[in-house]
């Protein structure tokens, strides 16, 4: 499918600026995409892995560009075609950067992104953070990162080009959270804290404090090391893991330490988001009231219809076909799909926009794409 570029970017800043302003004219569509869209894919990897990328600076900023090359010509709301100002690249190590900045050794898989292990598993060793306290603000992968910074920054100031265009901004890891209950659970084992919470509570609630604290340290710490305000307005953060909760459970355990990260990480003055994948809705309400959350980033299995009626007008949500229907159904059922979504949400929101759920799979036909933006395009109109 061919594009007109210049008038595909006029439109997208039609539909953004239109949506932004509390008028849209349809729903918006992005796409969540990462470099393993390429190192997953043998049509591009090049036969580079994840090993690899993660232990070569050289490695990670060549397939990071060709990654950044790729998704330029991914059919949705977003500019397409070469970046004007040039490529924006960041150093990168997936989701393993906050249990790496503990000490968790990464495991390396050729069909999978890498993931850390959890060392805290054994009882012998579940106190073993709480003893050391927080780790130096470089330590861990953070000192990998550092030094991966300074190789990407040198070789931007060197005048470094790729198909013509320059690197224009660095980006450095570890000034967001995966959250404290998900940190949890990825370096206790999942099994091991959930059990935790309910046998062993003040260590549960003596490791969440520790986790939500040393991701205060770090994120304050990164903030005034890159010239950033330590406080600013807002704070959009994830924690998956709290669909494991009930209700009850997540106010009691976990909400304190949001509220604490919401209080120490901002001003108090914007409106909060949140990245929650997997079926979290039943938090959603608690979470909007009491966190001032109105950006709810979702994966899936979702009831559109309850939770836009749950939560304000005001409130943005992202969401959309599932990611395995993108992967494995035809262009046909990916455009129904959209469809359905399109017609539900609409009567209920313009503050919808539709997304894949949550974080596209490799080897997606780029044709399964544009039917959902298709559709998007023709159903999606308010």
């Amino acid at each position: 499918m061919r594009i007109d570029i210049d008038r595909h970017n006029a439109e997208v800043r039609e539909v953004w600026d239109a949506f932004r302003g509390g008028n849209p004219i349809r729903i918006p569509m992005t796409i969540g995409t990462n470099p393993r869209m390429i190192i997953l894919d043998e049509k591009y990897s090049g036969g580079v892995t994840f090993e690899q990328y993660y232990n070569d600076p050289q490695v990670m900023l060549e397939t990071q560009l060709k990654f950044r090359r790729w998704a330029c010509d991914i059919p949705f709301d977003h500019e397409m075609g070469l970046p004007e100002q040039g490529w924006d690249v960041y150093v990168d190590f997936q989701n393993d950067i906050e249990c790496g900045w503990f000490g968790a050794q990464v495991k390396y898989n050729l069909n999978a992104v890498p993931f850390t292990i959890p060392f805290l598993r054994d009882d012998s060793r579940k106190d073993e953070l709480l003893k050391k306290g927080f780790p130096g603000l470089f330590d861990g992968l953070l000192s990998k990162s550092l030094e991966y910074y300074n190789y990407f920054t040198e070789l931007k100031n060197a005048g470094f080009t790729y198909e013509s265009k320059p690197i224009c901004n660095v980006g450095f890891p570890g000034m967001g959270t995966d959250g404290p209950m998900t940190l949890a659970c990825m370096l206790r084992g999942t099994t091991e804290f959930c059990i935790d919470l309910y046998e062993d509570e003040s260590y549960a609630l003596e490791l969440l404090d520790y986790l939500t604290e040393a991701a205060i340290f770090r994120i304050k710490g990164l903030r005034k090391h890159f010239g950033r305000t330590e406080t600013p307005p807002s704070l959009g953060f994830a924690d998956d893991s709290i669909l494991l909760l009930s209700c009850e459970d997540y106010e009691r355990f976990v909400l304190p330490c949001h509220k604490k990260l919401v209080r120490e990480l901002t001003d108090g003055t914007g409106r909060n988001s949140i990245h929650l994948c997997g079926d979290a809705t039943r938090h959603f309400k608690m979470i909007q009231d009491e966190l001032n959350v109105y950006s709810f980033d979702t994966g899936y299995p979702i009831d559109f219809t309850e939770v836009l009626q749950t939560l304000s007008p005001e409130t943005t949500v992202q969401g959309g076909v599932r990611v395995d229907q993108l992967l494995l159904n035809t262009p046909e059922q990916v455009r129904q799909e959209t469809k359905r979504i399109c017609e539900e949400v609409k009567p209920l929101s313009k503050k919808f926009v539709m997304r894949e759920a949550n974080n596209l799979s490799p080897e997606t036909p780029m044709e399964n794409i544009a039917a959902m933006y298709e559709s998007v395009k023709e159903f999606g109109r308010y």
